[in-house]
């Protein structure tokens, strides 16, 4: 255990101005004080770095630093400097005497806290020049990126837990602010952290609306980002593609924003610029890819912005978390449209080649090396002549051979052009060995991240509740703040009566019985409509002929009528006890964990709980009209009602929804209002709506009626 050589209360007042700890961070410096290797979870904003930070200069030697991206040490690296903290960094901007250099700085004690990527320990040098240095520690800054698991996976992180190894297993801190319960047990085991601490903080971000908009257009997008700009004026757009970051960067110059755009395609000098510009205050939204904005410290953050669906929900609630960091109220909104996740099927294909994907570019390697078995072709040239649709399969195939040692990749001097040199070239493609089933393993949970992320979507729970019960948190409460919360009305949560409770568990048992269980987990088999006709009775040609009229939960809740059921299974949803999957472009229904618990009896659960009585008017009503289900419903006038209000979407540039939703079109062909006071007394049609649509959905019902 190093020596302490100065207390932490002290270095917090001395080097950052504190007179105290942000909550959590105390526990976690006073742990790693005590020399114990750790692991610790903290979100965006709740001051992870200070945890590492502080005990680096309480303690006597060099604190090693593990940073995945150069902007990200120097940023971190400028920002101690300026508190006069002694620190560097180390990494391939740096020329060899650079280098060295500050590695005999740190043999003198010149630094406190040195910054160094992961690639450093494949240098055996490296390593060897560490064995004369006092390390008093070993910090892994996101270190979701040694799982495979992990939304932002390095190859170079894996080898970690061998480097410290090697250089004498100096006390190891690993820090992160997105993982899941399987990200965690995989750093402890990579890394192999002894009898380690965890220091899990909560996942929520109270400052922080959430709002996940369908967008059927992208005139809606640039509009919706438009108004955003205008309102919130600080912060970042995120892209998915280099295209879509400059088409949009451009469309907010022409309206006169000062923005960046930020991307891949930019030098290393050319992003540095860029990402200066955005810190230093001299541009006030960012346009970029998702490598932007890990570790910047710019805290006026006031919104973030997906103008396509992310490819997980810890990419998405990371990058969303950049926002709001001063603990002040930000907007977070996902402009959503099922089509872009195409682009996140283009990356996951990209990322994950098959095993005749990797034979084939192995082989071009062998037929075009020259003498020295060295090829300096470019990427794209090679993927061009080796055939490949997908051109970011190229790279991971490079990948994927240097790990398993068969290649490695060398700078060329004077290009950015890197070479290819085969290291065994006497192994034939048919002799490469491969873990083939890891790699299939790894696509598929890079296609349940997706997944995951698209259930988020179109899931009818409070986003906060259902984000942390994604990262393990399973009784949170509603945030009140996310689109469905403000939606909904969580005030009227309550704890339900006997009876209510009883109504509650047949239903949640009728979605358990048209699920499946795989490995401890519900899966969806079949759409919310069917299980509601299911529990109802419902003897219509879909349910016969499912045989779904056979089971035992089949009109379970016959006395209840429709909109009541409904209704309680939107409740249900809100309340995250069951869950709406997509599967091949359909929307299933499952239970959650905590669905299956209340169904069991083994927890209770507040519900905004339907009336009996529920006619689909408000609850003015004198309740003395007939039940929804027992007025008419013709088809015929419901479909013109539809029609009308698609006619409405087109010519407003607005999704259908924001007109009326179904629910409210239902009500109108069972209720046919003639008059707009009768209109009003209809759920989900206030003044605002009825001044703007109310009008022509009652001539129409009036056209109707004749």
């Amino acid at each position: 255990m190093a020596k302490l050589i100065k207390r932490p209360e002290e270095a917090l007042k001395e080097h950052f101005g504190f007179d105290g700890f942000l909550d959590g961070q105390d526990a976690v410096v006073e742990e790693i004080l005590t020399g114990r290797d750790g692991l610790v979870v903290m979100p965006t904003g709740g001051g992870k770095s200070l945890c590492y930070q502080l005990p680096a200069l309480c303690l006597d030697g060099v604190t090693l630093v593990i940073s995945p991206l150069i902007a990200l040490m120097k940023d971190q690296v400028d920002a101690l400097q300026a508190k006069g903290v002694a620190a560097t960094l180390i990494n391939s901007t740096l020329s060899q005497s650079e280098q060295m250099d500050r590695l005999d700085g740190m043999r003198r004690g010149d630094y406190k806290l040195v910054y160094v990527a992961p690639e450093r320990f494949r240098a055996g040098s490296f390593c060897r020049a560490l064995e004369s240095v006092t390390i008093a520690m070993v910090a892994v800054d996101e270190a979701h990126c040694l799982s495979q698991w992990g939304h932002d996976f390095r190859p170079d992180y894996m080898r970690l837990g061998q480097a410290f190894k090697a250089i004498g297993q100096p006390q190891c801190v690993a820090l992160t602010a997105t993982a899941t319960p399987v990200v965690r047990a995989d750093i402890l085991k990579v890394l192999d952290l002894r009898d380690p601490f965890e220091q899990v903080s909560g996942f929520a971000r109270p400052n922080l609306s959430l709002t996940i908009r369908p967008t059927e257009k992208a005139s809606q997008k640039f509009a919706r980002v438009r108004e955003i700009v205008e309102k919130h004026k600080t912060g970042i757009v995120y892209c998915a593609t280099r295209k879509k970051v400059d088409e949009v960067a451009d469309m907010l110059k022409d309206w006169g924003v000062r923005c960046i755009a930020y991307h891949g395609g930019l030098s290393p000098q050319e992003r540095e610029r860029t990402q200066n510009i955005f810190i230093e205050r001299q541009a006030d939204v960012a346009v970029a890819t998702n490598a932007f904005g890990m570790g910047i410290d710019r805290s006026d953050v006031r919104f973030v912005v997906h103008f396509e669906i992310p490819g997980s929900v810890e990419a998405y609630y990371q990058e969303a978390g950049r926002a709001g960091r001063d603990g002040e109220a930000s907007v977070c909104e996902l402009l959503f449209n099922y089509a872009d996740t195409r682009t996140q099927e283009f990356f996951i294909e990209g990322a994950n080649p098959s095993p005749e994907v990797i034979r084939q570019v192995y082989q071009h390697l062998l037929n075009h090396s020259d003498g020295d078995y060295e090829m300096r072709q470019t990427l794209q040239d090679m993927a061009e002549a080796v055939g490949l649709k997908n051109s970011m399969a190229l790279g991971s195939c490079l990948i994927i051979l240097a790990r398993n040692r068969y290649i490695e990749r060398f700078d060329i001097p004077g290009s950015r052009t890197r070479g290819t040199r085969l290291l065994r070239p006497q192994v034939m493609t048919s002799q490469l060995e491969i873990d083939w089933a890891a790699l299939e393993a790894k696509e598929e949970r890079d296609r349940d991240k997706l997944k995951a992320m698209i259930d988020l979507c179109y899931g009818e729970e409070c986003r906060q509740q259902a984000i942390m019960a994604y990262f393990g948190e399973e009784n949170s409460e509603p945030c009140g703040t996310c689109d469905q919360c403000k939606g909904g009305d969580h005030g009227k949560r309550r704890a339900g009566t006997d009876e209510e409770e009883l109504i509650l568990r047949k239903a949640l048992s009728g979605v358990a019985r048209m699920s499946r269980s795989e490995a401890g987990t519900w899966v969806g088999v079949f759409g919310k409509g069917k299980i509601v006709q299911m529990l109802l009775g419902s003897r219509s040609e879909a349910v016969l002929s499912a045989k779904l009229d056979r089971l035992s939960t089949y009109g379970l809740l016959k006395e209840c009528g429709s909109a009541y059921v409904n209704q309680l299974f939107r409740a249900m949803s809100k309340a995250g006890l069951i869950k709406t999957e997509r599967r091949d472009q359909y929307p299933l229904l499952t239970l959650t964990e905590r669905g299956a618990k209340v169904m069991l009896g083994k927890a209770s659960v507040e519900l905004d709980w339907p009336s009996r009585r529920e006619s689909g008017l408000k609850e003015d009503d004198d309740g003395s009209g007939p039940e929804l289900t027992e007025l008419g419903f013709e088809v015929e006038l419901f479909n013109r009602l539809k029609a009308l209000r698609s006619e409405i979407s087109e010519k407003q540039g607005v999704p259908a929804y924001v007109i009326f939703n179904n629910q409210v079109l239902e009500n109108l062909t069972r209720l046919r209002p003639r008059t707009r006071a009768a209109g009003m007394r209809i759920k989900g049609i206030g003044e605002a709506k009825a001044d703007q649509f109310l009008d022509v959905f009652l001539a129409e019902i009036r056209r109707y009626q004749g």
